[in-house]
C-alpha cells in the first residue's frame, strides 16, 4: 500500500487483554489509507484510532449512546461530512500541518477477537472490518436502513478486498 502523506493515523493501544503488534498496527493504517483512496479523498487529515477492551467501550457506549453493552466499533466525527462530501469543520485544524481533525474511532479488541472466531474469519480481517467501518463513518456514511447499510458494507468489502482480506 502507498503510504497517503495527507493522512495522519495516530493509533494509541489502551488495552492489555491482547497484544498488537506493529502488523497489526500497520493494518490498520493501510485500511485507513485505503478507505481515503477509495473515496478519493486527498484533503489533509487526521484520524485517532483508539484500542480498547470490553470494559471501556461498553462504559462510552453506556455514556454517549444510553446502550447497556459493549460495541465493536464507535466512530467520533469532528468534521461534518455527507458521503464522503465535507460539509463543515465543525472540528479544528492543526496550525502547522493545515490537517483537519477527522475524529477519532474506538474499536474493542476483545470483541473484535470474539467477532473473528465467531465469523470463522482472522482476527486481522476484523480488525481491518471495524476500522474501515469506523473510517466510513467519520467520511458521513451510515446505515440508518437496509439500502445504505449495503452501500457501506460494499464499500468496506472493496477496501478489505483490495488489502487482500477477502471473506475465505
Amino acid at each position: 500500500m502507498n503510504n497517503n502523506s495527507n493522512v495522519e493515523i495516530i493509533i494509541q493501544n489502551m488495552q492489555d487483554k491482547l497484544g498488537i503488534t506493529k502488523e497489526i498496527e500497520n493494518l490498520l493504517r493501510n485500511a485507513v489509507e485505503a478507505c481515503l483512496e477509495y473515496e478519493c479523498f486527498s484533503i489533509p487529515c487526521e484520524i485517532s484510532i483508539l484500542l480498547v477492551d470490553d470494559k471501556e467501550i461498553f462504559e462510552l457506549n453506556n455514556r454517549l449512546r444510553g446502550i447497556d453493552s459493549p460495541t465493536d466499533v464507535l466512530s467520533f466525527p469532528i468534521v461534518e461530512m455527507k458521503n464522503g462530501t465535507i460539509i463543515s469543520t465543525l472540528g479544528d485544524m492543526d496550525p502547522d500541518s493545515k490537517s483537519i481533525l477527522m475524529g477519532d474511532i474506538v474499536i474493542s479488541i476483545e470483541t473484535a477477537y470474539k467477532q473473528a472466531e465467531e465469523y470463522g474469519h482472522t482476527f486481522e480481517r476484523e480488525i481491518a472490518f471495524l476500522t474501515t467501518h469506523g473510517v466510513f463513518h467519520l467520511l458521513g456514511y451510515d446505515h440508518d436502513d437496509s439500502k445504505s447499510e449495503e452501500a457501506m458494507i460494499g464499500r468496506q468489502e472493496a477496501v478489505l478486498e483490495k488489502l487482500g482480506l477477502n471473506r475465505e
